[in-house]
């Protein structure tokens, strides 16, 4: 009797890890699958860098994929080592691109100015440049706001001027919340919010990051998935 009770308590235990490993699982799967309604937001697009890999950017079109963000530069000194090949095979695929930056709090912003202005084409069919804000990995540097918005406003102004047109500002959440960037610069908003629409912006976001992990065919990796305000 006492061994029938452990072999329906063992069964009933392996039952229950199945079941939450299942859920787990479809979880998952529906994590790296959703993208918000096309109905809702009809242009979506991915921003990429060289850690995404080799991507296949006419397979992407296809998936419904209508723009796509190319990191450029990061700090003073890094250039991304597929920003050249992304940039010719999206505009070859027929899909709108355009440079992002990202920003760092150890590096001058002229010498990241001129580190994005010299990798970076200023094509007047681009999409506006964009600078992602967020405490990177290896800087620990925090300086206090009035030089970080100054800081920043330099960035901006360099490399609006070689671009010809306004930047977007793509900015974390923790970023914002210690600096208030959004309030003092009146750039369009990147935000970033997984799932639901960004609610930490003092303006009105411009464009969502809304699924870091989105799986979709031509993309050797998971990619961040972006919608643009209706």
């Amino acid at each position: 009797m006492r061994q029938r009770l452990v072999h329906r308590r063992a069964r009933q235990l392996l039952a229950g890890a199945i079941l939450v490993a299942l859920t787990a699982i479809l979880g998952l799967v529906f994590a790296i699958s959703w993208s918000p309604s096309p109905q809702s937001y009809r242009f979506q697009g991915v921003d990429v860098s060289a850690a995404d890999g080799t991507i296949e950017w006419p397979v992407l079109r296809g998936g419904g994929v209508s723009f796509a963000y190319l990191t450029a530069t990061i700090g003073a000194d890094t250039r991304d080592p597929m920003f050249e090949t992304n940039w010719r095979e999206v505009y070859a695929a027929g899909l709108r691109r355009g440079p992002l930056h990202v920003y760092s709090l150890c590096r001058l912003a002229a010498d990241q100015a001129n580190n994005f202005n010299t990798t970076v084409p200023g094509p007047p069919d681009s999409l506006p440049p964009a600078i992602w804000v967020d405490f990177e990995e290896g800087c620990a540097a925090r300086p206090d706001r009035a030089v970080v918005v100054g800081e920043l406003r330099r960035l901006l102004t360099m490399i609006e001027t070689h671009m010809r047109k306004p930047a977007l500002i793509k900015i974390s959440r923790r970023f914002e919340s210690a600096y208030q960037i959004t309030a003092a610069i009146p750039r369009p908003i990147w935000a970033v919010q997984a799932y639901f629409p960004p609610d930490y912006t003092a303006r009105s976001w411009r464009m969502w990051q809304a699924n870091a992990m989105r799986r979709i065919d031509g993309a050797p990796t998971l990619v961040h998935w972006n919608v643009v305000a209706p």
